[in-house]
């Protein structure tokens, strides 16, 4: 693995890795997109040990932070979907000119959003996608929650802080602020999945008590060529190192077979 810097359209740079093939024939590309709150590395370390699964089986693997996350440029209450847009799209561009394998992305939780929203422009140019426990209803997820991690991160009194002050913490922690509660009233992510016609594995905990699962299983029945593994029992992120396990393997699986 090496160190990386990828610069966005209005010139915030982010902190990147490069996970070199560890095989002779490259199967690929796979760039790793991450969640709110979280970094390039992923919660627990996830797409790191991801990384270098997928390294060792002969894809090239980039990870990135967002803006506002990790060691990127930026602030945590001016991250916004848009800016997530435009970072993605540099990681994107960054990936294109250095590599000439077919892209695939890994997008979680929040990482979906923007991932789902570029489909328009990335067109042809990506190979396969997965998601793991997708953030598909921004709505009842955040303005409206209706899960337990959302009541308490974004309820009423939380919507009350964001406000007077202009921010709200979400696990006491991350600060959000007013522009990106503003985008979750006009972005559809689900609408850009379902116009997609890309191969698409979803990896998703039944026990999800942030993101809905039922949303996800609802997408992966109604929509051609999609896959729907379910790690029972799991929380969302997959709360234990066997479940983590689990959604990596089926994710290389997967990818491999393609």
């Amino acid at each position: 693995m090496h160190e990386a810097e990828v610069v966005s359209d209005d010139g915030i740079r982010l902190d990147a890795a490069v996970h070199p093939a560890q095989s002779g024939a490259s199967r690929g590309v796979v760039l790793l997109v991450h969640g709110i709150t979280v970094d390039m590395d992923e919660g627990g370390g996830m797409f790191v040990r991801l990384a270098e699964r997928l390294s060792a089986a002969g894809f090239e693997v980039v990870r990135f932070s967002f803006r506002g996350h990790g060691a990127s440029g930026g602030t945590q209450r001016g991250v916004t979907i848009a800016g997530e847009c435009l970072d993605l799209q540099a990681a994107v561009s960054y990936v294109q000119q250095r590599f000439t394998g077919r892209l695939s992305i890994v997008a979680a939780s929040f990482g979906a959003v923007s991932t789902a929203l570029s489909l328009p422009w990335l067109a042809d140019g990506l190979h396969r996608l997965v998601l793991w426990n997708p953030v598909l209803d921004l709505r009842h997820t955040f303005l409206e929650p209706e899960l337990a991690w959302g009541v308490e991160n974004f309820g009423p009194q939380q919507q009350k802080h964001l406000q007077d002050s202009g921010f709200l913490r979400v696990d006491g922690e991350f600060e959000l602020g007013r522009v990106l509660f503003g985008e979750f009233e006009v972005y559809r992510p689900t609408e850009q999945l379902l116009a997609s016609a890309i191969p698409m594995l979803i990896v998703h905990g039944d026990q999800d008590t942030a993101v809905s699962y039922t949303v996800a299983a609802e997408l992966a029945r109604t929509r051609p060529d999609t896959l729907l593994h379910t790690v029972v029992g799991s929380d969302h992120g997959f709360d234990s190192r066997e479940r983590e396990d689990e959604a990596i393997e089926v994710t290389v699986d997967w990818l491999v077979a393609q």
